[in-house]
């Protein structure tokens, strides 16, 4: 690969956030690996390449792949229920999950030269096509993929009507953080993989620093879902899951949707002995857990037909059916226009679509 050839695939351009040094290496500001890369060589993501001293990303809309999916898929719960999420993913990531779903695109590094390249205007013209009512950056971790394309899209995005969401491991630096809600970032799923020691063990990833970040998006307006996957042998303790959901009330607040999905064994679970299916009991302790904590919104995934797929009414003395939800089959049942119960009409955690 060098610089002339790839110069020629559109989805190359000069990466937007990075510092020169002078050994002609330069350093990335995109995720909190914050790579430092010498002239030929890419960062730990795959996505990024130094040549002479210039930072490129080489997946500046390259689309390993684009589905319309339900909203609750990401998952968010309390988002836009019942809307579909035009959804994209790219080539590459910054976190090495010996257990990931989607390894197929994540572990692979973009070649520019062959690249299925979608530019932002025809991604927003696409969203009404394809009956959606916004857009998810999903499948591999976008801050590192689709930085720069989301800083052109989500403008566009928002100003014909439509809301961007990210699937996100929430590895970022702040900076990328405060530039995409400047540029319309509206929600994100948040990946807490764990406690600490067991996810820089198996992912190499800083919890602190995706705690703040989860933090700083609440902040900055940015409505926050967090995700675990709850993987026996991993983050099933009682005392681990007990962290998450303390953590969640206090430091993001007591609405703030917590999904606690199942595990399957994909990828390289086996070569690290992670061969066990999340138990059912284990996903209805950590439901349990979230609501002594205080959480009004805990949710099992990965689940078929389980009533903790559903959303009830936070009023203790209510407790309302909300919304019923069979996969992705959602009927809003007793939830209004304006997200309140229509019961007993205490105002529930929800953005709910335009009418």
């Amino acid at each position: 690969m060098d610089l002339e050839s790839i110069q020629r695939s559109p989805c190359v351009r000069e990466a937007r956030h990075y510092e020169k040094r002078e050994d002609n290496s330069v350093q990335c500001g995109v995720c909190e690996r914050r790579c430092k890369i010498k002239n030929g060589k890419r960062g730990y993501c795959g996505a990024r390449i130094n040549f002479d001293g210039r930072l490129y990303v080489l997946t500046y809309g390259d689309i390993s792949s684009i589905n319309a999916n339900p909203i609750e898929k990401k998952p968010f719960a309390h988002f836009h229920p019942g809307t579909n999420a035009l959804t994209i993913g790219g080539w590459g990531c910054n976190a090495a999950c010996p257990w990931c779903q989607n390894w197929s695109i994540s572990k692979r590094h973009p070649n520019p030269n062959r690249c299925d390249y979608l530019s932002p205007e025809r991604f927003v013209e696409e969203i009404p096509r394809r009956g959606c009512h916004g857009t998810s950056y999903s499948f591999s971790e976008p801050t590192t993929v689709f930085f720069e394309y989301s800083l052109d899209a989500m403008p566009k995005t928002r100003a014909a009507g439509y809301y961007s969401t990210y699937v996100t491991n929430g590895y970022m630096t702040t900076d990328t953080l405060e530039r995409l809600a400047e540029a319309g970032l509206d929600a994100m799923n948040i990946d807490i993989k764990g406690c600490h020691d067991e996810i820089l063990r198996y992912c190499g990833l800083e919890m602190e620093k995706i705690w703040r970040n989860a933090q700083l998006a609440r902040d900055l307006g940015i409505w926050v879902e967090i995700t675990t996957l709850v993987i026996p042998g991993v983050n099933d303790t009682t005392k681990c899951l007990s962290t998450i959901a303390d953590r969640i009330c206090n430091d993001l607040g007591s609405d703030v949707p917590w999904h606690v999905s199942g595990f399957r064994p994909a990828y390289k679970s086996e070569e690290y002995g992670l061969t066990t299916p999340t138990p059912l009991k284990t996903l209805e302790t950590a439901h349990s857990i979230g609501q002594k904590a205080g959480l009004h919104y805990v949710y099992i995934g990965n689940v078929w037909n389980h009533p903790a797929e559903n959303t009830y009414c936070k009023n203790p003395s209510c407790r309302a059916l909300l919304v019923k939800r069979i996969g992705y089959d959602i009927h809003l049942v007793g939830l209004t226009p304006t997200g309140h119960c229509s019961k007993c009409q205490t105002p529930n955690h929800f953005i709910m679509p335009p009418s």
